[in-house]
C-alpha cells in the first residue's frame, strides 16, 4: 500500500514508518520539521502540514490507501493548544477523505471523555466523535503511556531519580497506568491499516503499575536508593514547575496530574502490546535518564534530530 504517515521524523511517527517500510509499503509523511534530518531518506517523500489549504493538504495525500495518524500536542502552552489540534487534526481527516484515503488508524487516548474538564481527554474525545461520523473506514488505537528509546516520562523519572535525593509523587500514587512500547503500538497501527473494519481497541501494555510502583520499578532497576515520598498534588506540581525553570521545560501540569489521578491511563482491558516495561528498563538502565528529555525543546526545535535533545 501507499500510506500517508503525520510525524514521521519524530517518535511514534519514526515507529510506524519503520514498520511500514519493512513491510514493504511505501510512505509519505506530513510533518511540521521538513528541515529535520529525515532518518528514512529517499524513501519518504515529506509534505509540510498545510491546514490553513485543506486542498493543498488533501493533494499531499492523494494517492495515499491509509492515513496512521499521531498529530497531537501535550499540553496547552502560548504556542499551541488542545483547541487548535482539535480543529487542525478536522481539517486533516476531511481532507484524507477529500483525497479518497480508504482507512484512517488514529491515535487517541485511554478513557476519553467529552464531558470531561481536561481539554486533553475532551479533545481526543471530540476527535473520536468527528472520525466515526466522517464516513471513512477507521479504527482508532487507544494508548495511555508510551514507552521507548525517546520517551519523555519514563526517562524523565530515571533522570530525577539519579540526580534528586528524594522523589515526590502526588498524593499517595496509587493511580494505575499501563505503558505500552512505542514499536508494539506501531506493529498494531499498520496492522490495522490494512484492516477495513470500524473499531477502537485499548493499546495497553502487559503490565498495569500504580504510579508509585512504576518510580519504585525504574528506581530499582538503576540500583538507586532514593526515598519515594507522597506530595500534596498542589505541591508536587509547584516542585516540579520550579524544577522546569531550571531545565527550561514544562515537567507536568496541573491537568495532567488529575488525569493521573483520575485514573485515566488506566482501562480494564486485555493488553496490546507485548513488550515488558521491566525488561525494556532492566536491558535500558545504563542509558536510561543520563540526560533529560525537553518536551518544550522538540516542539519548538523542528530542526535537531528528534530524541537528542
Amino acid at each position: 500500500m501507499r500510506v500517508a504517515v503525520t510525524g514521521a521524523f519524530g517518535y511514534s511517527g519514526r515507529y510506524i514508518t519503520g514498520r511500514l517500510l519493512a513491510a514493504g509499503h511505501s510512505v509519505v509523511t506530513l510533518t511540521n520539521s521538513l528541515k529535520r534530518n529525515n532518518p528514512f531518506g529517499e524513501k519518504v517523500r515529506a509534505f509540510p502540514f498545510q491546514f490553513d489549504q485543506p486542498d493543498r493538504l488533501a493533494e499531499s495525500l492523494r494517492g495515499a490507501e491509509a492515513l496512521i495518524n499521531t498529530y497531537w500536542v501535550r499540553f496547552d502552552h502560548r504556542l499551541f493548544t488542545h483547541r487548535e489540534a482539535v480543529a487542525n487534526t478536522k481539517i486533516l481527516f476531511r481532507a484524507a477523505k477529500d483525497a479518497g484515503v480508504r482507512r484512517l488508524v488514529h491515535v487517541s487516548i485511554t478513557n476519553p471523555d467529552i464531558h470531561s474538564d481536561l481539554s486533553y481527554f475532551r479533545g481526543k474525545a471530540e476527535l473520536e466523535s468527528a472520525l466515526a461520523s466522517l464516513g471513512v473506514s477507521y479504527c482508532i488505537l487507544r494508548p495511555a503511556v508510551l514507552f521507548g528509546k525517546e520517551d519523555v516520562l519514563i526517562n524523565n523519572i530515571a533522570w530525577s531519580l539519579r540526580h534528586l535525593p528524594i522523589f515526590g509523587v502526588f498524593g499517595a500514587g496509587e493511580y494505575k497506568l499501563q505503558p505500552i512500547y512505542v514499536d508494539d503500538l506501531a506493529a498494531a497501527a499498520v496492522e490495522k491499516a490494512a484492516g477495513g473494519q470500524n473499531e477502537t481497541v485499548n493499546a495497553i501494555g502487559p503490565e498495569t503499575f500504580t504510579y508509585r510502583e512504576l518510580v519504585e520499578t525504574v528506581r530499582r532497576a538503576l540500583g538507586l536508593k532514593r526515598l519515594v515520598v507522597s506530595l500534596p498534588p498542589e505541591l508536587g506540581y509547584w516542585a516540579c514547575r520550579a524544577a522546569g525553570l531550571l531545565v527550561g521545560d514544562v515537567i507536568i501540569t496541573r491537568e495532567e496530574i488529575r488525569g493521573l489521578m483520575e485514573g485515566r491511563l488506566y482501562v480494564d482491558a486485555p493488553p496490546l502490546g507485548a513488550t515488558k516495561l521491566t525488561d525494556w528498563i532492566t536491558r535500558h538502565r545504563n542509558t536510561l535518564g543520563r540526560h533529560y528529555t525537553s518536551e518544550m525543546a522538540r516542539r519548538v526545535d523542528r530542526i535537531s534530530e528528534y530524541g537528542s535533545n
